[in-house]
């Protein structure tokens, strides 16, 4: 158990990344303590947005509706909408006028949010929530609080960090002197990512899952003409939405259950619904919950296991696409234009203003392919014994932090970050996607939002308040 710090008095807080989740911790720990000074450090210009619903187009909409984007701020979501709804006037189309339904541009909940922290901060007040632009490059020496690359020191009782997805990492396999290319885009989220990317020139996506999604819609609507080849090793995209039915939760009295338990329990709970007339989505639906439960109680053999054999099938039913983008995808894949295919990359050569790929096909044989760029859709990276982001490295070499096993996050006892001999930190803290590997899903909107709550009231309580459990997210209600 971490350390309960005393909240009776006054605190400084500095959160480390302005993106949602920080944003939104900032946001809430304010409204719990306004005397407490609490600092936002954010590289980018607009707080509260971050990759997901800052680098984005209108054509790239939330992954689920706007009835699971509710994060008891006020005004709501929905109420916030409500006035705008000539912005959103194909989503309620697509939901039968029904508001909570509706599947809006992610850029709207960006705006929403930014609205929300931005009617917050005050830029000019000695306590209460302000934000600095900047990056926190290390811990300050014999002091708590952060150093920023400026030279700013910015001293606080509590570092909180909330640094969102981190950037994407190269992908292994053969011939990576393309990575040093201008054939290679490293991260498909840059500023000038696809600069220099002609309308005809062929691509190569190495990836199918959410990131090739985002970047097949951004290509298509800026006119791109030319062949979008995806390849992963099981050529599998993300499924798509569907409305209608209910299934009720159905996990909890099995846990633990090892992975291939657990998967063979989802299919027959599938065979069941699908025998009432009910989609299988909802059976996924009612698994939510327990996520975190299972995932809290497998061992690393199971964890691994997990990863390697049944995660991507896992995540294309689980993290699903609104039907109006599985219907622009199967359509984009019906012309010609978009093709995903099961393989691995066997090597790259130069060919010209191209890279001609050698890929290895799942069923065999070799497909040639000759693309003017390789985009890197593999994800976000999150080896954290190796990454060498600044921040990341510092808390690295000076024990403060460690990696998990599997490569997916930093260690931590609910949010507080354990150092390196396993103690959980009093002033150290995690959000977020940081925290994998404790609680696995932890990227979604109400798996956050149930976080930051947790950690705002352990702050804030003159007494010890009960930590985050896996049992709370049995609690979160069932839902996509």
């Amino acid at each position: 158990m971490a350390i309960q710090p005393n909240a009776t008095a006054p605190k400084s807080v500095v959160i480390v990344g302005g993106g949602f989740s920080g944003a939104l911790f900032g946001m809430k720990l304010h409204r719990a303590r306004p005397d407490w000074r609490i600092v936002i450090v954010e590289p980018k210009k607009r707080i509260g947005r971050g990759i997901a619903y800052g680098a984005c187009d209108p054509e790239h909409l939330l992954n689920v509706p706007v009835s699971r984007m509710e994060i008891g701020l006020v005004p709501g979501f929905a109420e916030w909408l409500a006035p705008r709804q000539k912005r959103i006037a194909d989503a309620l189309v697509e939901s039968g006028s029904d508001l909570s339904a509706a599947y809006v541009p992610r850029q709207m909940f960006g705006d929403y949010i930014e609205e929300r922290v931005g009617e917050a901060l005050s830029a000019k007040a000695r306590v209460g929530l302000t934000s600095v632009r900047g990056e926190a490059v290390r811990l300050l020496d014999g002091a708590r609080g952060v150093l920023l690359t400026d030279g700013r020191e910015i001293h606080a009782d509590i570092v909180v960090l909330a640094m969102g997805n981190l950037p994407p990492r190269p992908p292994g396999g053969p011939d990576r002197w393309l990575y040093d290319t201008g054939y290679f885009i490293p991260d498909p989220w840059a500023r000038d990512a696809f600069d220099g990317v002609e309308p005809d020139e062929s691509i190569l996506l190495v990836g199918a899952g959410l990131t090739t999604v985002d970047i097949v819609l951004r290509l298509a609507r800026g006119g791109h003409r030319g062949k979008l080849l995806a390849v992963s090793r099981r050529g599998l995209k993300p499924r798509q939405h569907q409305a209608g039915g209910a299934w009720a939760e159905f996990l909890h009295d099995k846990i633990p259950a090892p992975p291939l338990t657990l998967m063979k329990l989802i299919r027959d709970e599938i065979a069941k619904a699908e025998a009432q007339g009910v989609p299988w989505q909802r059976v996924f639906d009612a698994a939510r919950p327990a996520v975190a439960s299972v995932w809290n109680l497998w061992s690393e053999r199971e964890r691994r296991q997990f990863l390697r054999h049944l995660r991507v099938r896992w995540d294309i039913r689980r993290h699903r696409v609104a039907p109006r983008i599985g219907g622009a995808l199967a359509a984009l894949q019906a012309k010609g234009q978009l093709e995903i295919v099961a393989g691995r990359i066997a090597g790259y050569r130069e060919d010209g203003d191209n890279a001609e790929v050698a890929i290895h096909l799942r069923g065999g044989g070799t497909r040639m392919f000759k693309a003017g760029h390789v985009v890197n859709c593999t994800g976000p990276g999150g080896d954290f014994d190796r990454i060498a982001i600044p921040l990341i490295a510092d808390l690295r070499e000076r024990r403060l932090a460690m990696a998990d096993p599997l490569g997916v996050g930093l260690e931590t006892n609910d949010c507080a970050v354990r150092d390196a001999s396993g103690m959980p930190s009093s002033w150290l803290f995690a959000l977020g996607p940081l925290t994998r590997p404790t609680w696995w899903e932890i990227t979604a909107v109400p798996e956050i939002n149930l976080q930051v709550d947790r950690l705002v009231a352990q702050l804030t309580s003159a007494a010890p308040a009960r930590s985050l459990t896996p049992a709370d997210f049995l609690g979160m209600g069932e839902g996509i």
